[in-house]
């Protein structure tokens, strides 16, 4: 079992000073059973993440039909918790409402940023948002007291849950500090105010220095995650500490066993995902299992996707 790759479907051409570079964390909302929409971040003239996205055919993804040709969001304020940089995390439609978590970030000092959960919903299936309040959702805490950034959100009934990278230290290393995270986890009434347990479902591997951007899924009464996974050395410089794509799978959410060998996908041999494939956004699109990911650079090569093979 394995995923059949498509290929490399979009990179920003540069042409437009608020996505000059990169389409990094694909989020794939489908709005009906001929188009899918999909939410990437890219960065400005100043090296800022902002928020946007293209629609492709569904059943021919590489097919691209529109290219928004606007930022989604605005950034924060000065000072606030979104003024360097929004990223996409997870969307998800509840009662014909559309709910974008998205990444803000601020830069640092003794670390190089600071990162936590924001929230912005429209009523306009997924075309323009607007953000619920100036400050974030999710942010650090006693038990989260680095930072939080990507998500998975799932709504089951009247209770909603949430799969998010939590930053547990960084550290000095290659002449620059790195930071180090994994995957917990909460729930919440409202999709808002969450609760959370401190909970530890994708731990850190001895070598490993991130577990990250969690895609989670419910089927049969099993729940799949697909993450990022990388090393705790040259991640940016050395191919084999590089982001790889790991596998975990659970009964309840909770107690999570990790299965990484068995992610059925890996770098290719050559090209724009020949050094580096990270950030999966896993959904189901009229039967098929797809799969959108990132490959060099972060997503400077920009996004490509593949097809879940059961044979």
């Amino acid at each position: 079992m394995k995923w059949k790759k498509y290929g490399h479907i979009f990179v920003p051409d540069g042409s437009r000073d608020w996505a000059m570079s990169h389409a990094q964390v694909p989020i794939v909302k489908q709005l009906d059973e001929a188009t899918l929409r999909i939410y990437y971040g890219t960065r400005d003239v100043q090296n800022r993440t902002r928020i946007s996205f293209f629609d492709t055919r569904a059943d021919a993804p590489e097919d691209i039909i529109y290219v928004h040709d606007a930022p989604l969001l605005p950034l924060g304020e000065a000072g606030f918790f979104d003024d360097a940089g929004v990223m996409p995390s997870d969307v998800i439609t509840v009662d014909n409402t559309t709910y974008l978590y998205y990444v803000g970030w601020n830069t640092g000092n003794t670390s190089r940023y600071r990162t936590a959960i924001g929230l912005a919903t429209s009523t306009d299936g997924g075309a323009s948002f607007n953000k619920v309040a100036d400050g974030p959702i999710m942010d650090r805490t006693m038990t989260d007291p680095v930072s939080i950034s990507c998500q998975s959100v799932m709504h089951v009934g009247d209770q909603w849950k949430t799969w998010y990278m939590s930053y547990s230290k960084w550290e000095a290393r290659n002449g620059q500090t790195e930071p180090f995270y994994e995957i917990k986890y909460a729930v919440s009434q409202d999709g808002v105010d969450w609760k959370r347990p401190n909970h530890t479902c994708i731990p850190l591997l001895e070598g490993e220095g991130g577990v990250a951007c969690p895609t989670v899924i419910e089927e049969n009464g099993l729940h799949r995650m697909w993450y990022s996974t990388r090393g705790s050395g040259d991640y940016r410089g050395q191919k084999n500490e590089s982001y790889r794509i790991g596998y975990a799978e659970s009964e309840d959410g909770l107690t999570w066993t990790r299965r990484d060998a068995e992610s059925g996908i890996d770098v290719s041999d050559t090209g724009w995902d020949g050094d580096m494939i990270a950030y999966p956004y896993v959904i189901r699109v009229n039967g098929r299992l797809l799969m959108f990911y990132n490959g060099n650079g972060f997503g400077r090569s920009g996004i490509g996707y593949a097809e879940w093979q059961d044979a």
